[in-house]
């Protein structure tokens, strides 16, 4: 066993003196510091023989005669004390801190105190990352149902006028005996046909109706059908094990991630050979797009918006999103979710 100056003969409690987190340091009633862990060091920069500063709290408070200024040594009845405390670099760090009297030799009334200090920092980082992952969620339903508006906007109102005006133009067409005022009017309704698969394409890539109608399965097997008109030396599979629909904010997310990258591979890989996988094993899911393409230089920071938002879509769900790719060697992206996250409830 390992005897260290604490008096502590057992070698696991020296283990976590050591690796724990929490600056921990001994200090006499003069606040001068006589032992410290490396977390503390880390943490102040302090060093040994130096004196522990006052707090921003204790700096400022009213003290009586002969009172102890440092709260934690004069109040023997709390436990924690939240405060701003100097670190070396003159900075101000925020710390949870506790003390408690260790050891007073009765012939000199010499004590030791224990002081603990916890690092706030990394707790507001962590209440910051929720805050931004809630403003990025509010964010992503906003547009959606934004989109959402868009698109029925699209095929209900404008949709519908412009089908009315095509009824109206063939009717005109049937009375109409002059040819050339005939051919024009053909032309037209042409023109016209053309505008109406527009909005119609517009109104789907905004928010596909068969989304809300049918769910997710369905709608890939509809966006791979689009696409294989439009790419047709390339081969598209898709395997599923889905049964289920998943939940409204699941299966939208997973569409749009696996929209992005076929539209990726569509513009820049030049692949032949297409493969989307999206499975349920166990308590996860996974979904997987797989191309032959020519690949790219991944830097996982210097993504473009189009893969950062597919990341940020996965994380609203709890998941993790990878890409591996090289360039010659294809593309795979990957997803990762509990199960328990992207679940539908009602099923």
């Amino acid at each position: 066993m390992m005897e260290d100056s604490f008096g502590l003969n057992d070698f696991y409690l020296r283990q976590i003196y050591e690796s724990i987190q929490d600056g921990i340091l001994v200090m006499d009633e003069n606040r001068v510091i006589l032992r410290m862990n490396p977390a503390a060091k880390r943490l102040t920069g302090w060093k040994i023989g130096e004196k522990v500063p006052f707090c921003t709290y204790c700096q400022s408070r009213k003290v009586k005669e002969n009172e102890e200024r440092c709260y934690l040594i004069a109040s023997q009845t709390v436990p924690y004390f939240l405060s701003k405390m100097p670190s070396y670099h003159g900075k101000k760090i925020d710390v949870e801190m506790s003390t408690a009297l260790i050891y007073k030799e009765e012939a000199t009334g010499k004590s030791h105190y224990l002081l603990v200090l916890r690092d706030q920092s990394l707790k507001q980082k962590e209440e910051e990352a929720k805050m931004s992952k809630t403003v990025i969620k509010k964010l992503i339903e906003a547009r959606e149902n934004e989109h959402k508006r868009l698109a029925a906007e699209l095929h209900d109102g404008v949709g519908q006028s412009l089908y009315s005006i095509s009824v109206a133009l063939e009717a005109i067409e049937a009375h109409i005996t002059e040819k050339k005022l005939y051919e024009y009017v053909a032309e037209v309704r042409n023109e016209l046909e053309k505008v109406m698969n527009d909005v119609k394409s517009y109104s789907y890539q905004l928010r596909p109706q068969s989304i809300d109608q049918l769910g997710l399965v369905p709608t890939i097997h509809s966006l791979i059908s689009s696409l294989e008109k439009k790419l047709p030396v390339t081969t598209f599979t898709f395997e599923t094990n889905l049964d289920k629909r998943l939940n409204a904010a699941a299966e939208i997310n997973l569409y749009r991630v696996i929209q992005e990258a076929l539209h990726n591979i569509m513009k820049y890989s030049s692949a032949t050979k297409v493969d989307i996988s999206l499975m349920q094993e166990g308590s996860m899911l996974f979904l997987e797009i797989n191309d032959n393409g020519i690949g790219f230089q991944y830097d996982a920071g210097r993504e473009g918006l189009g893969l950062k938002h597919m990341e940020e879509r996965i994380d609203q769900l709890g998941g993790m999103f990878t890409i591996q790719t090289k360039p010659g060697k294809g593309t795979k992206v990957r997803a990762e979710i509990p199960y328990a996250e992207v679940e539908n409830g009602y099923d």
